[in-house]
C-alpha cells in the first residue's frame, strides 16, 4: 500500500489543483540547469560529445539525486517516504494542466483569432502568429495528444518501472529534448543525443497511449488506423497518440509547420480534412481522462503485483 497509495495522492492532487503558477516546479530549475550547461558548451568544437555529456550527466545526477533522498527518508518513516513520492507524483504529471490550457485555446478562439493564436503560443513550440482559426485548432488537439504520452502516460510508465526517482529523471530526458533537441542550425549537434534518449524513452510509452486512447473511445477498429498513419510523423513516437485522437474525430493532422523561422514539411495524418470545433475538444478532453484513468489502474496493479515480488526478494526490495 505504501506504493499505491502516494500514486493516487499525486494523481488527485493534481486533477485539484494542476500546476499552480505561485508554486515552485522542479521542471523550471531542470530548465535552468539546461540552459546554462548549453550556453557553456554549445560553442566550439565537439558539440555532440559535450551534448552527450551534459545530457546524460543531468539525467544520472537527478535519478541519484532523487534516490538517495528517498533512500534517506526510507530510513526515517514510511510516512517521510509516501509524503516524498506523492509530492514527486504530483509535480511529474501534467493531465490537468494540459486540459486547461487546451479549453482555454478554444475559448481565447470564440474571442479572436488573435487571442487564439496568443494562448496556443503557450503550449507548442510553432510559429503561431500566422495561424489560421482551423491551424490553431488543430495545433491545440495536436498538442493534447502528444502531450498525455508526455506529460501523464510516460512519466506512469517511468514511475511503474523506477519509482519517483525514474519519473523525474524521465521528465529531466522531456524537458532536454523540449529545449535542446531540435534539428536546427544551433541544436543540430549539441542536442542529438537529447532527442534520441527521448525517443528511447517514449517508444513504448507512446504506443501505449494510442492503445489507451482507442479503449476509452471504445473504436477497436481504429487500431489499424493508428498502426499506419503513426509511422507517417517525423517524431517515432509523436504520431502514435496523434493518430488516434485523429482517428477517433476522424480529422487530419500534421502538415507543414514554421519551428524557430525554419519550415518543417510534415507529414498529413489522417484524410479528413473538416473544421474542427470546440465540440471535438469536449470529446478529446474526455478520452484523455479516461486513458489517464485507465493508467492509473494499470499502474496500481502492476505495483501490487511487483510489491508481492518485493517482499519475497530482499534484492528486489533494496533496488526497488
Amino acid at each position: 500500500m505504501i506504493v499505491i497509495l502516494p500514486l493516487l495522492i499525486g494523481w488527485v492532487l493534481d486533477l485539484l489543483l494542476g500546476d499552480p503558477a505561485w508554486l515552485p516546479h522542479p521542471v523550471v530549475g531542470f530548465g535552468k540547469m539546461i540552459s546554462r550547461g548549453e550556453h557553456r558548451l554549445n560553442q566550439g568544437l565537439h558539440r555532440m560529445l559535450k551534448g552527450a555529456l551534459l545530457v546524460i550527466g543531468l539525467i544520472l545526477l537527478i535519478f541519484f539525486v532523487a534516490w538517495y533522498l528517498r533512500y534517506l527518508l526510507l530510513s526515517l518513516h514510511d510516512a517521510a517516504v509516501v509524503i516524498f513520492d506523492s509530492v514527486i507524483i504530483f509535480y511529474c504529471l501534467a493531465g490537468t494542466t494540459l486540459i486547461r490550457e487546451v479549453r482555454a485555446v478554444f475559448h481565447a478562439l470564440d474571442r479572436s483569432l488573435e487571442e487564439g493564436r496568443q494562448q496556443v503560443a503557450r503550449i507548442v513550440g510553432r510559429d503561431t502568429t500566422e495561424l489560421s482559426a482551423q491551424e490553431v485548432r488543430t495545433a491545440a488537439l495536436e498538442t493534447l495528444a502528444e502531450n498525455l504520452s508526455d506529460g501523464v502516460i510516460a512519466p506512469l510508465f517511468w514511475f511503474a518501472l523506477l519509482g519517483t526517482p525514474g519519473m523525474l529523471a524521465y521528465k529531466m530526458v522531456n524537458t532536454l529534448d523540449s529545449m535542446i533537441g531540435y534539428k536546427t542550425e544551433r541544436y543540430k549537434a549539441f542536442g542529438c543525443w537529447a532527442a534520441h534518449i527521448d525517443d528511447v524513452a517514449n517508444y513504448i510509452p507512446a504506443r501505449l497511449t494510442a492503445l489507451l486512447m482507442i479503449l476509452a473511445s471504445g473504436k477497436l477498429r481504429l487500431l489499424k488506423f493508428v498502426w499506419k498513419n503513426g509511422r507517417r510523423h517525423a517524431s517515432p513516437n509523436s504520431g502514435y497518440p496523434e493518430a488516434a485522437l485523429a482517428g477517433i474525430l476522424d480529422c487530419r493532422f500534421g502538415g507543414p509547420h514554421y519551428y524557430f523561422g525554419q519550415l518543417f514539411d510534415k507529414p498529413y495524418i489522417g484524410e479528413h480534412e473538416r473544421l474542427l470545433t470546440t465540440d471535438d475538444m469536449t470529446k478529446a478532453v474526455r478520452v484523455n481522462r479516461v486513458a489517464e484513468i485507465l493508467m492509473i489502474l494499470i499502474v496500481s496493479v502492476y505495483e501490487k503485483i511487483l510489491l508481492g515480488f518485493c517482499c519475497c526478494s530482499p534484492v528486489l526490495c533494496l533496488l526497488w
